[in-house]
């Protein structure tokens, strides 16, 4: 299926049901240097569609991890795990923030292959969440 075109009123639909956030590692879009992505939870190449139900709000960096992958391989459990989907898990069952909200902390499997895999500790990010911390502007409420 080739990709078709994402109207604005569709991306403003994704933007306001993401609270203005990478669904993934939670940076506020307005803070970015990058425009954020309408991101294929199930890519193209695999049978994806550009439907409300499969499209998510993602950082460039997010998206660029995840790419095209929607199970990993995990060391740990020695089995192929889903990555979080956004449209059919919730953050918070999956993730919670370090005590001083800098860090993601995994609460699940899933949650700890999609850390790994999208790298949402990663050193740009963390020195990001730190200044918006101070800034009074994270964790975003609907992480908590």
């Amino acid at each position: 299926m080739s990709r078709g075109y994402i109207s604005k009123k569709k991306k403003e639909l994704i933007r306001k049901r993401a609270n203005f956030c990478c669904e993934y590692c939670q940076s506020l879009e307005d803070f970015s240097p990058q425009t954020f992505s309408m991101e294929h939870i199930i890519p193209i190449v695999l049978g994806g569609n550009d439907t409300l139900s499969n499209l998510a709000l993602s950082c460039q960096t997010c998206n660029n991890h995840k790419y095209n992958k929607i199970k990993v391989f995990d060391d740990e459990t020695q089995q192929i795990l889903p990555l979080f989907n956004p449209r059919k898990d919730t953050w918070t069952e999956h993730f919670q923030w370090s005590i001083d909200f800098i860090n993601i902390v995994p609460l699940t499997d899933i949650g700890r292959v999609t850390i790994r895999t999208l790298d949402l500790n990663r050193p740009n990010l963390l020195n990001f969440r730190y200044a918006v911390t101070l800034a009074g502007e994270h964790p975003p409420l609907h992480t908590l």
